[in-house]
């Protein structure tokens, strides 16, 4: 009786799709002559087309945190792709290796944003992915990858910036998207500066934006153990955190349900 009673549950929590996980490969890709590797994350009970999201790394590269990302937003149900901007799925533990490899991307732009967009491609041409409903979030350099994307009008509803470098648009005509800007109050590493010129500059061009600064939180606020790495000025703050992943959770449902 038991045996039976146990096929049965197996077969009812099967069939409505319990046991279903979050899947994720990796998908390669090309521009311009590089071979890019990006991790693919979704939830495979999900069977309609959904919103797709895309994740972009810090300056290590893709890692093991990206790609965590990437599957908590497919356990939120949608697809998301953690995207490679070094090329072959390329990364380093090391500040001195990883900035280097950061700053061959940042000093060409054409590169830099026609990385992020052919992963965007990947993203709005998977036959899962509802491709007129995409947003991008990123971390550290990948906060100023995301935010570049808006400023030269990518097709996106959203973008969300994680403790980022902070790039100040040259000009906001072009910018299509919301903004979400999360930073911590006390990050050493973007200037008071810099902050104000970015804001009077999304002011002026009456962009929809909003930009949060948490206290006491510092640089990789959202990474944990990032105060391990020995970098100055970076460190990981749980309260923040949760809250900045919350504003991004609100974001989207605005965005993807209400279309606003």
């Amino acid at each position: 009786m038991k045996k039976i009673l146990l096929a049965a549950l197996l077969l009812f929590f099967g069939s409505h799709g319990a046991f279903a996980a979050v899947k994720t490969k990796t998908v390669t890709y090309n521009y311009d002559g590089t071979t890019l590797k990006g991790c693919l994350a979704w939830d495979d009970a999900v069977k309609d087309k959904r919103p797709g999201v895309m994740v972009v790394h810090e300056f290590w590269g893709l890692n093991d945190y990206a790609r965590k990302r990437a599957e908590q937003l497919a356990q939120m149900g949608y697809v998301a792709f953690a995207a490679d901007m070094y090329g072959d799925g390329r990364m380093s533990t090391h500040p001195e290796e990883a900035g280097a490899m950061m700053k061959e991307v940042r000093e060409n732009m054409k590169t830099w944003m026609g990385r992020a967009n052919a992963a965007l491609k990947v993203l709005r041409d998977n036959k899962m992915v509802d491709g007129t409903r995409l947003a991008a979030i990123g971390y550290c350099f990948g906060g100023a990858t995301v935010l570049n994307l808006a400023y030269t009008g990518a097709d996106l509803k959203a973008v969300v910036s994680f403790h980022g470098a902070l790039p100040v648009p040259e000009s906001t005509k072009d910018i299509k998207v919301r903004i979400l800007i999360l930073q911590g109050a006390d990050d050493p590493h973007v200037s008071a500066e810099n902050i104000q010129k970015l804001k009077a500059a999304l002011d002026q061009g009456k962009v929809n934006y909003k930009f949060i600064a948490y206290p006491g939180a510092m640089h990789g606020f959202t990474v944990p153990d990032s105060e391990k790495l020995g970098l100055k000025g970076v460190a990981y703050n749980a309260d923040a955190d949760h809250k900045s992943w919350q504003e991004m959770t609100q974001l989207f449902q605005e965005v993807f349900q209400t279309g606003k």
